[in-house]
């Protein structure tokens, strides 16, 4: 394949290294050659060399096709990168760049010039007199180091990368070319009747990724599960060696039981179609006009006996799987049984050749710019020479002719000439000075839980907690309980918090499932800060050597947002406010109960069982604009009115406000236990420190031990 002109896609899965190659003949997409390497070992096994079992697949596949020298398109996991959509407001084409740059700057949690990012409008743009209108751009990103970990097999392996692809965003390309291209081609976007959608599930080894698209938007989440799951599954309860547990996971069907082994893998199946429901459920809760219609599965796990019929059955829509490409032609290769059989793993890579022939929908690449100029250079390096040489000798010429006429200069002409990089220098610098105003803001990653509700005698205690998680959050109070006007009673200097979504979720294991190092690290770092604001000290020393939560309990996330951000609060703005009120009501607040006789009882944060309260993200208000209450249409329009006859000092109410607001990520842990449980440890720990401080109370002075006319043998049975 040398020099064919075709392009390669290759992807570098946790168990195998898949390649095909495809060429362009006319209007058709020619497949004429594939590979499919197995690892002896998957990737995530717990002895398993990765690089070392990479770096054979591709020595395997370079001598089998004779090296690589057409183009070259690789796919990278999703998780490992970045993707966002938004919509732009109605701009000119020529300024959505610096509004990308913008929402880069805002959405990416790194320094630019720590990551690789690239971003394209999506198709079904609509462009009027050079404005896009009701547009939606794409955002991509990756760690500058991860790019290059990415690359490095393939240096190894002098194999040149052209382009590095999102898995999800080939996918995509993928189902937009073989099964969206009629309707992208000759249907317009109408975003308020779109057009039915299509959930593409793509079904990794380690992890899967779910695509639902409808040709022009597209939204993709990667989830933690995958094909190895069944077998893990498998090794766990059958008692069986990873290897075993893969190839009767494979052959399920000529088991010996084949029941038993499917009833062993049906809490995974339970957990896989959990994910997608409540991916899609999501999905659908930020698109309400979207209609699924079908589900596309993809990646050889679908071959597992009942995998389709089981998604279908359980999510209700129609199921296809994608072992065939509709628009990919080559009987060389499409009618080979190894090919044949695995073809629902070769969809990332059909999808990264259509991007390498120029025929995808998403053509941006996550190629590091350094790489790019030091390619270009190379290629370009013996023209630059001869045209620098040719630039010399005409700067020469030039400089001599010019030198001639100009022995004698002319104060008037240089002082305009002056004037101008005076002015060029400070437009430079007031450049400069917004440019810095604009560097430093973050935003933060969301995550879901789940709900679950007791039951029997159980079936108060989420009352109890619901009410002691919404007495801890803090309120205002106002005279006569009348909220005071925008006016009277600023957003900025209200401590009110909005709390707008309450999420639970119960780990069998706390600290295996859910404290990882990372949260231990950011818990204790929070801790710092709270110490600092509300002790104006270090934390304990214990707190260092705290490993966690331990054994089972849940966790509840409150997600919601606040005003109090204005400078002029300084100290106690921002993440401080959190901190200040939330963190200190979960650690110190009282909750006050009604027990089984009607009377009141106060327990302690801890007594009830909440602990590790922590703020996820530390990030920095947004501007955002909230509507007025006082803005009244008729009354707006009034003053303008009265303005434009000449009243100035009408005041014109606006139809929003624009405030500082701070979005947050809380969550606390919660043992859980019944009221009588915790009524009968608060008298018991009660107890045990009214007899501590009478056992303490002896040595006071008036006890055996002080009396100097006691016996010895008295004085040594109290000591």
């Amino acid at each position: 394949m040398a020099g064919s002109g075709g392009v390669w896609g290759i992807e570098i899965g946790q168990s195998a290294l898949k390649a095909l190659h495809c060429v362009k003949q006319g209007d058709e997409i020619v497949a004429d050659a594939f590979d499919l390497i197995e690892y002896p070992k998957i990737l995530g096994q717990a002895d398993a060399d990765p690089d070392q079992l990479i770096a054979d697949a591709l020595d395997q596949l370079m001598q089998r096709n004779d090296a690589i020298r057409d183009r070259v398109c690789i796919s990278v996991p999703g998780q490992s990168g970045l993707a966002k959509f938004f919509k732009p407001p109605p701009v000119e084409l020529k300024k959505i760049h610096d509004i990308v740059k913008y929402e880069a700057k805002t959405q990416i949690p790194f320094e630019l010039s720590d990551v690789v990012w690239d971003y394209q409008t999506m198709p079904g743009a609509t462009i009027q007199e050079g404005y896009a209108l009701e547009s939606e751009v794409g955002l991509f990103a990756m760690k500058r180091e991860q790019a290059y970990r990415q690359l490095a097999p393939f240096k190894d392996a002098d194999i040149e990368v052209d382009m590095v692809q999102l898995t999800p965003i080939a996918l995509y390309n993928m189902v937009a070319y073989d099964r969206f291209h009629e309707r992208i081609e000759n249907e317009a976007f109408d975003p308020d009747e779109p057009p039915t959608s299509s959930v593409l599930l793509s079904i990794g080894t380690d992890s899967s990724d779910l695509i639902v698209t409808n040709g022009f938007r597209i939204w993709q989440r990667s989830m933690p599960i995958g094909g190895n799951h069944f077998t893990r599954q498998l090794t766990k309860d059958l008692k069986l060696t990873f290897a075993k547990a893969e190839h009767l996971k494979r052959n399920a069907r000529e088991a010996v039981d084949p029941k038993l082994v499917f009833q062993t893998m049906r809490p995974v199946f339970n957990d896989l179609v959990t994910e997608v429901q409540r991916s899609i459920g999501f999905f659908r809760s930020i698109d309400k006009k979207a209609e699924i219609t079908e589900l596309l599965v993809t990646g050889n796990t679908v071959k597992m006996p009942g995998l389709a019929a089981y998604l279908g059955k359980n999510l209700g829509y129609e199921v296809h799987t994608l072992d065939r490409f509709n628009r990919l032609s080559g009987d060389d290769v499409l009618s080979i049984p190894t090919f044949r059989d695995n073809a629902p793993t070769f969809a990332v890579c059909y999808g990264l050749c259509l991007q390498g022939l120029g025929l995808s929908q998403i053509h941006t690449s996550l190629i590091p710019a350094e790489i790019k100029t030091e390619r270009m250079i190379r290629a370009k390096k013996p023209w630059a020479l001869a045209g620098m040489a040719a630039l010399l000798l005409g700067t020469t010429t030039q400089y001599a002719l010019t030198q001639r006429s100009w022995q004698t200069t002319h104060e008037k002409l240089w002082s305009g000439a002056a004037q101008a990089v005076s002015s060029m220098s400070s437009h430079s610098s007031d450049q400069k000075s917004e440019d810095s105003l604009l560097v430093s803001r973050l935003t933060f990653l969301n995550r879901l839980g789940e709900e679950i509700s007791g039951n029997a005698e159980r079936r108060l205690v989420w009352l109890e907690v619901i009410n002691a998680v919404n007495a801890a959050i803090p309120r205002a109070e106002y005279p006569d309980d009348k909220i005071p006007s925008i006016k009277e009673l600023p957003l900025e200097d209200r401590i009110d918090f909005h709390i707008s979504e309450i999420d639970t979720k119960y780990y069998e294991d706390l600290a295996e499932d859910w404290y990882s190092e990372r949260l231990d690290a950011r818990y204790k770092e929070e801790m710092k800060n709270w110490y600092d604001l509300m002790r104006d000290s270090a934390p304990p020393e214990e707190l260092a050597e705290d490993t966690g939560p331990e054994e089972d309990g849940w966790v509840i996330q409150l997600k919601g947002y606040h005003y109090y951000n204005s400078p002029k609060h300084k100290g106690e703005e921002g993440s401080q406010h959190v901190r200040k009120y939330l963190t200190t009501a979960f650690r110190e607040k009282p909750i006050t109960l009604i027990d089984p006789q009607g009377n009141p009882i106060t327990f302690t944060p801890e007594e009830f069982g909440f602990s590790y309260p922590i703020l996820l993200n530390d990030n920095q208000p947004q501007l955002v604009q909230v509507p007025n209450p006082d803005y009244d249409p008729v009354a707006a329009m009034t003053a303008m009115q009265l303005r434009a006859d000449g009243d100035e000092d009408v005041e014109v109410e606006t139809q929003f406000l624009e405030v500082l607001r701070l979005d947050f990520v809380f969550q606390v842990v919660w043992k859980e236990s019944v009221l009588s449980e915790r009524i009968k440890a608060k008298r018991l720990a009660e107890e045990e420190a009214a007899a501590q401080a009478e056992l303490e109370g002896t040595g006071d002075g008036s006890g055996p031990d002080d009396d100097v006319d006691a016996d010895p043998d008295s004085v040594a049975m109290a000591n």
